[in-house]
Protein backbone atom coordinates (compact mmCIF):
# COMPACT_ATOMS: atom_id res chain seq x y z
CA UNK A 1 0.00 0.00 0.00
CA UNK A 2 1.48 3.44 -1.34
CA UNK A 3 0.04 5.24 1.65
CA UNK A 4 -0.58 9.36 1.66
CA UNK A 5 1.25 11.32 4.70
CA UNK A 6 -2.22 11.73 5.81
CA UNK A 7 -3.77 8.09 5.44
CA UNK A 8 -0.13 6.92 7.29
CA UNK A 9 -0.38 8.90 10.26
CA UNK A 10 -3.68 7.92 10.52
CA UNK A 11 -2.52 4.21 10.44
CA UNK A 12 0.18 4.78 13.06
CA UNK A 13 -1.86 6.60 15.70
CA UNK A 14 -3.96 3.78 15.84
CA UNK A 15 -1.70 1.51 15.99
CA UNK A 16 -0.02 3.05 19.04
CA UNK A 17 -3.25 3.57 20.68
CA UNK A 18 -4.13 -0.21 20.21
CA UNK A 19 -0.55 -0.99 21.43
CA UNK A 20 -1.21 1.06 24.58
CA UNK A 21 -4.45 -0.90 25.29
CA UNK A 22 -3.02 -4.39 24.77
CA UNK A 23 0.18 -3.61 26.90
CA UNK A 24 -2.58 -2.08 29.87
CA UNK A 25 -4.27 -5.40 29.22
CA UNK A 26 -1.01 -7.36 29.93
CA UNK A 27 0.22 -5.61 32.80
CA UNK A 28 -3.11 -6.43 34.68
CA UNK A 29 -3.01 -9.71 33.82
CA UNK A 30 0.80 -10.35 35.20
CA UNK A 31 0.00 -8.01 38.25
CA UNK A 32 -3.16 -10.59 38.90
CA UNK A 33 -0.55 -13.33 39.11
CA UNK A 34 1.83 -11.19 41.18
CA UNK A 35 4.43 -11.33 38.49
CA UNK A 36 5.25 -7.66 39.14
CA UNK A 37 8.49 -7.29 37.21
CA UNK A 38 7.11 -8.25 33.50
CA UNK A 39 4.10 -5.91 34.78
CA UNK A 40 6.05 -2.95 35.21
CA UNK A 41 7.64 -3.62 31.79
CA UNK A 42 3.82 -4.45 30.31
CA UNK A 43 3.27 -0.58 31.92
CA UNK A 44 6.82 0.78 30.54
CA UNK A 45 5.54 -0.70 26.82
CA UNK A 46 2.33 1.19 27.29
CA UNK A 47 3.94 4.86 27.91
CA UNK A 48 6.49 4.24 25.43
CA UNK A 49 3.51 3.52 23.16
CA UNK A 50 1.40 6.53 24.77
CA UNK A 51 4.88 9.15 23.72
CA UNK A 52 5.13 7.17 20.51
CA UNK A 53 1.10 7.97 20.28
CA UNK A 54 1.16 11.44 21.64
CA UNK A 55 4.64 12.15 19.07
CA UNK A 56 3.08 11.14 16.23
CA UNK A 57 -0.52 13.28 16.64
CA UNK A 58 2.31 16.50 17.49
CA UNK A 59 3.73 16.02 14.11
CA UNK A 60 0.41 15.63 12.41
CA UNK A 61 -0.21 19.12 13.71
CA UNK A 62 -2.61 20.86 11.36
CA UNK A 63 -2.78 17.75 8.79
CA UNK A 64 -5.90 16.58 8.46
CA UNK A 65 -6.35 12.69 9.00
CA UNK A 66 -8.87 10.53 7.38
CA UNK A 67 -11.41 9.35 9.98
CA UNK A 68 -11.09 5.84 9.18
CA UNK A 69 -13.31 3.00 10.03
CA UNK A 70 -12.09 -0.59 11.32
CA UNK A 71 -12.84 -1.77 8.05
CA UNK A 72 -10.70 0.57 6.35
CA UNK A 73 -7.23 0.06 7.97
CA UNK A 74 -4.71 -1.84 5.61
CA UNK A 75 -4.08 -4.33 8.04
CA UNK A 76 -6.38 -7.53 9.29
CA UNK A 77 -5.79 -6.32 12.68
CA UNK A 78 -3.04 -3.95 14.04
CA UNK A 79 0.37 -4.99 13.74
CA UNK A 80 0.82 -4.52 17.83
CA UNK A 81 -2.01 -6.63 18.54
CA UNK A 82 -2.21 -10.01 17.77
CA UNK A 83 -4.95 -12.57 18.28
CA UNK A 84 -6.73 -12.62 21.82
CA UNK A 85 -5.17 -16.47 22.28
CA UNK A 86 -3.09 -15.19 24.51
CA UNK A 87 -5.10 -13.28 27.14
CA UNK A 88 -5.78 -16.88 29.21
CA UNK A 89 -5.85 -16.05 32.29
CA UNK A 90 -3.30 -19.00 32.92
CA UNK A 91 -0.60 -16.90 30.69
CA UNK A 92 2.71 -17.39 32.39
CA UNK A 93 5.11 -14.28 31.98
CA UNK A 94 7.44 -16.35 29.60
CA UNK A 95 4.42 -16.87 27.33
CA UNK A 96 3.29 -13.06 28.08
CA UNK A 97 6.79 -12.03 26.22
CA UNK A 98 6.75 -14.36 23.52
CA UNK A 99 3.46 -12.73 22.47
CA UNK A 100 4.77 -9.45 23.20
CA UNK A 101 7.95 -9.63 20.99
CA UNK A 102 5.49 -11.37 18.35
CA UNK A 103 3.39 -7.74 18.12
CA UNK A 104 6.91 -5.81 18.22
CA UNK A 105 7.60 -7.84 15.36
CA UNK A 106 4.58 -7.47 13.37
CA UNK A 107 5.01 -3.82 14.09
CA UNK A 108 8.13 -3.59 13.13
CA UNK A 109 7.69 -5.40 9.81
CA UNK A 110 4.55 -3.17 9.21
CA UNK A 111 6.65 0.22 9.27
CA UNK A 112 9.29 -1.40 7.65
CA UNK A 113 7.16 -2.58 4.68
CA UNK A 114 5.12 0.53 4.57
CA UNK A 115 8.24 2.32 4.28
CA UNK A 116 9.47 0.21 1.66
CA UNK A 117 6.39 0.28 -0.81
CA UNK A 118 6.17 4.63 -0.67
CA UNK A 119 6.40 6.99 -3.12
CA UNK A 120 6.51 9.67 -0.28
CA UNK A 121 9.74 10.61 0.98
CA UNK A 122 8.14 12.02 4.14
CA UNK A 123 6.70 8.90 4.89
CA UNK A 124 9.65 6.43 3.77
CA UNK A 125 11.48 9.04 6.57
CA UNK A 126 9.09 8.78 9.35
CA UNK A 127 8.03 5.03 8.47
CA UNK A 128 11.64 3.84 8.89
CA UNK A 129 12.20 5.92 12.20
CA UNK A 130 9.03 3.96 13.78
CA UNK A 131 10.41 0.38 12.39
CA UNK A 132 13.39 1.31 14.28
CA UNK A 133 11.52 2.45 17.02
CA UNK A 134 9.72 -1.31 17.08
CA UNK A 135 13.65 -2.71 16.72
CA UNK A 136 14.42 -1.59 19.93
CA UNK A 137 11.35 -2.79 21.24
CA UNK A 138 11.89 -5.69 19.92
CA UNK A 139 15.76 -5.67 21.72
CA UNK A 140 14.01 -4.85 25.35
CA UNK A 141 11.59 -7.58 24.90
CA UNK A 142 14.29 -10.44 23.96
CA UNK A 143 16.27 -9.02 27.09
CA UNK A 144 13.48 -9.76 29.09
CA UNK A 145 13.04 -13.71 27.57
CA UNK A 146 16.59 -14.39 27.96
CA UNK A 147 15.54 -13.41 31.58
CA UNK A 148 12.95 -15.27 32.64
CA UNK A 149 12.16 -18.70 32.91
CA UNK A 150 10.63 -21.09 30.50
CA UNK A 151 7.66 -22.37 31.88
CA UNK A 152 7.84 -26.50 31.54
CA UNK A 153 5.66 -28.27 29.37
CA UNK A 154 2.22 -29.48 31.24
CA UNK A 155 0.75 -32.71 31.32
CA UNK A 156 -1.95 -31.61 29.03
CA UNK A 157 0.25 -29.63 26.38
CA UNK A 158 2.47 -33.04 26.29
CA UNK A 159 2.32 -34.40 22.89
CA UNK A 160 3.25 -37.47 23.61
CA UNK A 161 0.82 -38.65 26.47
CA UNK A 162 -1.46 -41.05 25.48
CA UNK A 163 -5.26 -39.71 24.49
Amino acid sequence: MDYTLPEFLAHAIALEREAAERYLELADMMEAHRNDPVAQLFRDMVRYSRLHHDSIVERAGTIALPALGAWEYQWREPPEAGGDEAFDYTLNAYDALRYARENEVRAMDYYAGVGQGSSDPEVKRLAAEFAAEETEHVEAIEDWLARTERPSATWAADPHRER
